[in-house]
């Protein structure tokens, strides 16, 4: 190899340093480093000559403020807020999912003002008519969003002020942005748990329909993912569907809880007019009206409650989701998810992936976000509404479209996979199952538990020697063990005589799950 320090590479080196006209930074090696240019100030410049163009010609600016409606309260504002803070501000763009709760709770507020003498029948009269034009509108797809209206509440109202007049400007009476948004978000979460808990009666029907059509199958129960006893399929399958009516208590104790009327609290302290807040409440079906009116505005514990029930509920369809994506596996191979519910890889072309049951397993982290958000959003908010809370509907309808998602795929997955019973059956010999069942034959026999439990462990530990199961032990050899063994152990030893033992109200026996079937079967008004 020629020399690094030849003549001719100095030469060249001297040669390429020649070509550079300034002086450069010291050289670390042969490597030479160049010191860039500095960049020309031009952007910050471009921006500032935008500015004092625009500043140099009033007229363009006070035709951009032109184009902008004046607010629906800029009476005391002398300038329109930037288009930035607009983007910022505006609501619009998500909360224009609240238009019927917001149209319902301004019929029910019209109707109560013209009641009380605050506007005239015939007010009230163009207002419902307006809302009802309005609302068909909206579902129609004609109705205009506009952005400098800010929400959903402001959109409506300057809407049917531009549709109706003089008459729509009474509607907003005794009444403050604060208990409406609160009103309509009330009304809207109402729904949501209505259909939630839909859905999570659909995924228990799909689970005891399952259930009914495995009866008799023996699957390996599980503590810490290690073989532990035999359990009825039967009897897992409905340890799901109780944790999803327990998920169904949570929502309806929630929606009992948020059932209350905010509306008339108006900004927090409530108002001097003489409003009916009972009759509102009423027609809005509310239980009552919220006894405290900054409480009422400033409350979000019923969407955190609601947030909360959706991230348990996650949990568990995150736990099944598990569950069935292991035994689909070919180390499992329990259960095959048909073709109309499973992916294929795009590289290799024998797989079958049960994606639908591992989505669901991922997005309940999206449903623990949305309650994470919303806390972080009110644990450190004084009394009583502040802008902050704008940030409670995002996440909320994140929640509820995703926990929605989850419920349907999951009792979908549940009405398309099936057990593969041979592979489970020839699975079932390992991890002496039925160890349990034999300490309670010893007990039965009158030795104390602790006592058994060591018999047992020993025996389990000479078929471990041997390679075999307890089952395959002659009865002179677990004598040796315990002279309390007699012939009639081996009724109490197998996967299927060990299930036929169990007798306790709740347990895996063939007799309890039977009872737990008819109860689901009669709640659920399954045919």
């Amino acid at each position: 190899m020629e020399s690094l320090t030849s003549a001719s590479s100095t030469s060249s080196l001297l040669s390429l340093r020649s070509q550079f006209s300034k002086p450069r930074t010291p050289s670390v090696g042969f490597i030479h480093w160049v010191k860039p240019k500095p960049k020309p100030k031009f952007e910050v410049r471009r921006v500032l000559e935008t500015m004092n163009n625009a500043n140099a010609n009033p007229n363009a600016n006070a035709a951009a403020e032109n184009d902008k409606e004046v607010k629906l309260w800029g009476g005391r504002f002398k300038e329109s807020v930037t288009d930035a803070v607009e983007r910022f501000t505006e609501s619009i763009s998500f909360d224009k999912e609240l238009y019927k709760q917001d149209i319902m709770g301004s019929r029910a507020h019209a109707s109560m003002l013209a009641k009380q003498g605050l506007m005239s029948m015939s007010d009230r009269d163009s207002i419902l008519q307006g809302l009802d034009e309005i609302e068909r509108s909206i579902e129609n797809g004609e109705f205009v969003w506009r952005t400098d209206r800010e929400d959903v509440h402001m959109n409506i109202e300057a809407a049917l002020t531009d549709k109706i007049g003089e008459p729509a400007k009474k509607l907003h009476t005794a009444r403050s942005r604060n208990d409406q948004a609160s009103t309509d978000f009330r009304l809207w979460c109402r729904d949501a748990i209505d259909k939630t808990v839909a859905r999570i009666r659909h995924l228990q029907v799909s689970m005891v329909i399952l259930a009914l059509k495995n009866e008799g199958l023996i699957v390996p129960g599980y503590t810490h993912l290690q073989r532990a006893q035999p359990v009825l399929l039967q009897h897992l399958l409905l340890a799901y569907v109780e944790q999803l009516e327990r998920d169904a208590g949570r929502l309806l104790d929630c929606r009992a809880r948020q059932n209350f009327s905010p509306l008339g609290a108006c900004a927090l302290a409530g108002t001097g007019l003489p409003i009916d807040r009972f009759m509102t409440s009423d027609a809005l079906g509310f239980t009552a009206p919220l006894r405290n009116s900054i409480d009422a505005v400033s409350d979000r514990d019923f969407v955190l409650e609601f947030l909360s029930a959706n991230s348990i509920t996650a949990v568990h369809l995150s736990r099944l989701g598990e569950e069935w994506v292991l035994w689909a596996s070919e180390e499992f191979g329990f259960i095959t998810p048909s073709d109309s519910v499973s992916t294929g890889s795009s590289i290799m072309p024998q797989k079958k992936n049960p994606d639908p049951m591992e989505l669901v397993r991922g997005k309940s982290a999206r449903v623990i976000g949305d309650l994470v958000t919303l806390l972080t959003v009110c644990k450190g908010l004084p009394l009583a509404y502040n802008r902050d809370l704008q940030e409670d509907k995002e996440p909320a309808f994140d929640s509820v479209k995703t926990i929605l998602g989850m419920l349907e795929v999951s009792a979908e997955f549940a009405q398309n996979i099936t057990f593969n019973q041979d592979r489970i059956r020839k699975a079932l010999p390992a991890g002496h199952l039925d160890a349990t069942t034999l300490s309670d034959y010893l007990v039965n026999k009158g030795v104390p538990f602790r006592t058994s439990h060591d018999i047992v462990g020993r025996s389990v530990a000479l078929c471990v020697s041997k390679g075999c199961q307890l089952l395959d032990l002659h009865l002179n050899e677990l004598k040796t063990i315990s002279p309390v063994f007699d012939e009639d152990v081996y009724e109490f030893l197998g996967v299927e005589n060990a299930v036929k033992k169990f007798s306790s109200y709740g347990s895996t026996g063939s007799e309890c799950v039977a009872g737990q079937l008819d109860y689901w079967v009669t709640k659920l008004e399954i045919k």
